[in-house]
């Protein structure tokens, strides 16, 4: 059986995914080869030659890529912080952006056995990647959708076979007035990545054909949620906590706002994401 140098055949499928139109063809390609394969993406190099069913694999990945069936849905893993996910259809991928707002809140978290309150976790990312870097943390994590909660649920148990603490997940809505009130003014910590697009918006296929479009869209303005998040987040936190709330990058300015009418909280601030655009906004219970 003739083996073929996997370079070739990652440079051939960069070039099907970059006709294709997708946004990063060359790791696209390599993550997929690392899949079909079974390695790390690190540990490409050290394998020169791969037998034709690999080949093959991997192009047959490609063609289905090259249809904007997102990355995660194919390999069925995303990642945040240093927690893998299982992801797939019916539940939002978590992205990388989500990172920064992740670091920040964990950098502000100075008590013993903090209390977290993850808030639309979807796949449970935020509140798990939280329980992981604070195993004395109390973390909660909220969702509304049944088919959402369940990849957390899954998550969940996984991570705990893992060693780490287990979180407490709860089927709910973040409107509904409340939501957690056995929590109020207990929390040191309350984390969102909510629905936030303003309905009507153009993006990108793997997101509007692929991502539940109740976890994306936030209504006319993309606020709808958001208003209740703060609210919520005033109502939760103890004095000295804090709160972070992704957003759309048209929402720098009004998120802030939101948050400051709220007399309880201060040090308002947004912040920016890898390309410099608006993307999470915070504050701290006074």
């Amino acid at each position: 059986m003739t083996r073929h140098p996997l370079r070739l055949a990652i440079n051939e499928a960069e070039r099907v995914l970059a006709a294709a139109g997708v946004d990063s063809p060359r790791v696209d390609a390599e993550l997929l080869a690392a899949h079909v394969l079974g390695v790390e993406r690190s540990r490409l190099p050290l394998i020169p030659l791969v037998d034709p069913p690999v080949v093959e694999a991997l192009h047959k990945l490609v063609r289905q890529r090259a249809t904007r069936v997102p990355l995660q849905h194919i390999t069925g893993r995303a990642y945040l912080g240093a927690v893998d996910l299982e992801v797939g259809p019916g539940v939002f991928i978590p992205r990388p952006e989500t990172e920064l707002m992740l670091e920040w809140g964990l950098s502000t978290v100075e008590s013993k056995d903090p209390v977290v309150v993850d808030l639309c976790t979807g796949s449970g990312a935020l509140a798990l990647a939280a329980a992981h870097r604070l195993p004395d943390a109390t973390v909660h994590a909220v969702e509304r959708d049944p088919s959402a909660l369940a990849w957390a649920r899954r998550n969940a148990e996984a991570r705990a076979a893992l060693g780490d603490t287990p979180i407490i997940l709860h089927a709910g809505d973040v409107t509904v007035p409340d939501l957690l009130s056995d929590l109020d003014g207990q929390v040191d910590l309350v984390l969102c990545n909510p629905p936030y697009v303003p309905d009507g918006t153009e993006v990108q296929p793997e997101v509007g054909e692929h991502d539940p479009r109740h976890a994306v869209f936030g209504g006319a303005d993309g606020l709808e949620v958001i208003r209740h998040v703060v609210a919520l987040a005033a109502r939760l936190l103890k004095p000295g906590g804090h709160v972070a709330i992704e957003h759309d990058d048209s929402h720098g300015v009004v998120v802030p706002e939101l948050l400051a009418s709220r007399r309880v909280l201060t040090d308002v601030e947004d912040h920016r994401d890898l390309a410099w655009r608006p993307r999470f906004a915070t504050a701290r219970r006074v």
